[in-house]
């Protein structure tokens, strides 16, 4: 850690004018008792020098004392691996962007091979096995363009390793001819980390364990590791989670410090926080969640205000009022980002004092909660709105199904829950009027199927069943959206920084891409060059009962970009808002708890900075995907080890997705995917057509397109990779296609054989 300054500070008089024509010299002197050059100031000085610069003789230039120099030898080490500059052979300092290196991180690739993905944008470049073999995947390396590969991509040899970033990796530790090694569980790193016998610890071969990396992998050595943790078998009950977390890197243990703040936070809402907030324990206010949530965000309640329309409010858990910029839960919930939902077990962004109990809206408790009070017309525009902070008290936990039963008829509620009726069916007249907004404004509504996983006394799956979305979800659904285009506007409106939630439309190629595919089936998405949501759901409507629907629904949804989380406002594409924001769960993602201490900032008359929102956003970006990226291996897995059972079953099923490998087709009923490859399409050389997502057969002129009937056979479930594979279920198209091609041959004789040819001068018979 830097030395903070102290008061007996050398006077300027004794420092060195260079030293003192430092621009940020000021700014150094308040962090360091002994003031260094700044990076700055030492980048203008090597670029002024226009060549490489001896290190030696720059610290003589820049007058760093004995006492000063292993300070010095600190900073241009840490500019080394930001790769701001490098010491080349001579030891001399340099800019890489004098020498045409380029900084990115490495992508590892399962075949050996890998890519630098540049840090300021641009292709990719590939990297060979042989320079693979120097690092792993994700280290931060600086590499120099050496040429063209033989596929046209630009190739990179590594310069310099600025960061390895893999100090722990999981995976599968064996034993063999005396010799230790791990397979990692991450795919994209190929190389086997060798595991010394005395590294090895109690390990046994075949186990799943943790290995600390003592040595990293280099030109001349292989990377050596430690086992640090032994997790047991790889097929023992929720080993696929604790692969998943140590894998992607997820943060599962809290640490001390920040279970010690949480076991001093009360276990009820104390009176002094009452204090200046809005007291609506009167209203009753519900919550309306699946039957095995445990973590409750939002209370909503909802009164009919005759023809001026609706009163809708949205209660969110004040999950900003215990968690406070820079202490140790708000650190630890921006490292976690969100909480990640796995079958049968969470990884909360808080401790569970919080999430499942004083910021959990929990039925007939006194809460804290920050209120989105809206008025909204009876044609489903919000007329106006406020927030506020209140004390809330959820009268009922309810569900979606039984909610739904409840407004369809199907049951009648019982005692107290009668009394809420009025509001539940005025909830439901709200969203039938939402629902034509939302048809007027021309948001996107592509149909899913959403899947649960039964497991049975082993924890293992026993069936996979479609959730059966009612219009209970839905209600809430819309609720939400309507809270958090409210807290968007309210941050545009005031100029609060915040971090909006972000969803482009389709890049230039993609729409050229699908306005191609679209004019095959004689289509047109409309909207020229920048269409509108609305133009999609034209179009999705218009196909809505065709029975290529499902093609062209996927096609359309796979032509936009992901959302991400920026300070940005570009709108969202998807629900059609100029602005949105995620307001109403605070408890399990970190951007959320943001914008409720921008909307708290408003309500104070203060304005928080925008300072860091860029980095925060893109952190945040990141652990969505880390997290969908776990939870998605989780599911592999448990699905291959399904079907493990089911070698040489048959199934029909629907081509969900087209590569240059094979196809992958989604089997009906028990949504399970598996890939048939290439080799399984038929006796053909089989060409893969991007544009129309088909794989095209030269000879025989088959056609597999996404979207695609097929009926498949079981014939691989690999565990260790969590692939499975299918062949088709057909005639021998080989023997048929040459069946075919012998018959229609000209016969040469009246027997109607087909000709011969006839053998060559000097032949020999046989």
């Amino acid at each position: 850690m830097p030395a903070k300054k102290s008061r007996s500070r050398a006077s300027k008089h004794q420092i060195p004018a260079i030293r003192l024509a430092d621009p940020f010299y000021e700014r150094e002197t308040e962090r360091y008792e002994s003031p260094l050059p700044s990076r700055e100031y030492i980048l203008q000085l090597l670029t002024e020098a226009g060549c490489p610069v001896d290190a030696d003789a720059f610290a003589e230039q820049l007058h760093i004392t004995e006492a000063e120099r292993d300070l010095f030898q600190r900073r241009l080490g840490a500019m080394q691996r930001d790769g701001q500059l490098m010491l080349n052979r001579k030891r001399q300092l340099c800019l890489p962007d004098k020498l045409d290196l380029i900084k990115g991180h490495v992508e590892g690739h399962p075949d050996g091979f890998g890519f630098v993905v540049p840090e300021e944008g641009g292709d990719d470049l590939y990297l060979s096995p042989k320079e693979m073999h120097r690092v792993l995947h994700g280290d931060k390396v600086l590499v120099r363009v050496a040429g063209l590969d033989r596929r046209g991509r630009r190739e990179a040899k590594i310069v310099e390793v600025l960061e390895h970033v893999n100090q722990f990796i999981v995976g599968r530790y064996y034993v063999e001819g005396g010799v230790g090694f791990l397979i990692a569980e991450n795919r994209r790193i190929n190389q086997d980390i060798l595991v010394p016998a005395e590294h090895a610890g109690a390990a046994h071969s075949g186990q799943v364990v943790t290995v600390e990396i003592v040595t990293q992998p280099g030109a001349h050595n292989e990377a050596v590791g430690r086992v640090s943790e032994i997790l047991g078998s790889f097929t023992g009950p929720g080993m696929e989670i604790e692969i998943a977390l140590r894998k992607h890197d997820l943060p599962y243990v809290f640490p001390p410090d920040v279970e010690a703040q949480a076991s001093k936070l009360p276990n009820k809402v104390q009176k002094k926080d009452m204090t200046g907030r809005e007291d609506i324990r009167h209203l009753p206010l519900v919550t309306i969640d699946g039957e095995t949530a445990r973590d409750f965000d939002d209370a909503v309640y909802c009164e009919p205000l005759g023809r001026s329309g609706f009163r809708l409010v949205v209660a969110i858990a004040d999950v900003s009022h215990y968690v406070q910029p820079r202490d140790a839960l708000d650190s630890e919930g921006f490292n976690r980002g969100n909480s990640v939902y796995f079958p049968r077990r969470v990884i909360p962004m808080l401790p569970e004092a919080l999430s499942n109990g004083l910021c959990s809206l929990n039925p007939e408790v006194d809460r804290l909660s920050m209120v989105c009070d809206m008025r909204i017309t009876s044609t489903g525009s919000i007329k106006e709105y406020r927030f506020y902070p209140a004390v809330i008290y959820s009268h009922a936990r309810l569900t979606y199904n039984q909610v739904w039963d409840w407004l369809s008829g199907a049951a009648r509620p019982e005692n107290k829950q009668a009394e809420l009726m009025p509001h539940l069916e005025a909830l439901d007249k709200l969203f039938r009027v939402m629902l034509k907004a939302r048809a007027k404004r021309g948001a996107i509504d592509f149909g899913s199927t959403e899947t649960q996983i039964i497991f049975d006394d082993h924890g293992k799956i026993k069936e996979i069943v479609p959730v059966i979305r009612n219009d209970a979800h839905r209600i809430i659904e819309e609720c939400m959206l309507a809270a958090n285009v409210c807290a968007s506007d309210y941050l545009h409106e005031n100029k609060q920084p915040a971090l909006f939630r972000v969803h482009e439309g389709p890049t230039p190629e993609k729409l050229t891409a699908l306005r191609g595919f679209l004019a095959e089936f004689g289509l047109d998405l409309g909207g020229g060059d920048k269409p509108h949501a609305k133009d999609y759901a034209a179009l999705l409507e218009k196909i809505k009962d065709r029975p290529d629907h499902g093609l062209l629904q996927t096609v359309m949804l796979r032509s936009l970009r992901q959302a991400i989380y920026s300070p940005d406002n570009k709108g969202h594409f998807g629900l059609a808002y100029e602005a949105y924001t995620h307001f109403t769960s605070p408890i399990r993602r970190y951007p959320d708890l943001m914008v409720h201490r921008g909307i708290k900032a408003v309500l104070q008359g203060e304005k928080l900075p925008a300072k860091g929102l860029t980095e925060i956003g893109a952190h945040c970006s990141m652990t969505e995907r880390r997290a969908d990226d776990a939870t998605r291996d989780v599911d592999a897995w448990l699905k291959t080890y399904f079907m493990q059972d089911r070698i040489g079953d048959e199934y029909n099923g629907t081509v969900s997705a087209v590569t240059s490998f094979g196809m992958f087709v989604a089997i009906d009923d028990i949504f399970i995917e598996g890939l048939v490859h290439v080799s399984e399409l038929g006796q053909d050389y089989f060409h893969y057509d991007q544009a129309k997502h088909m794989m095209l057969g030269e000879r025989t002129g088959k056609k597999y397109r996404l979207g695609d009937r097929v009926r498949i056979k079981v014939m691989r479930a690999d565990i260790e990779t969590s692939k499975i594979d299918f062949s088709l279920v057909e005639q021998d198209s080989s023997a048929l296609d040459m069946q075919r091609a012998f018959e229609k041959r000209e016969p040469d004789n009246k027997s109607g054989k087909p000709k011969t040819s006839k053998p060559r001068a000097g032949a020999k018979k046989k």
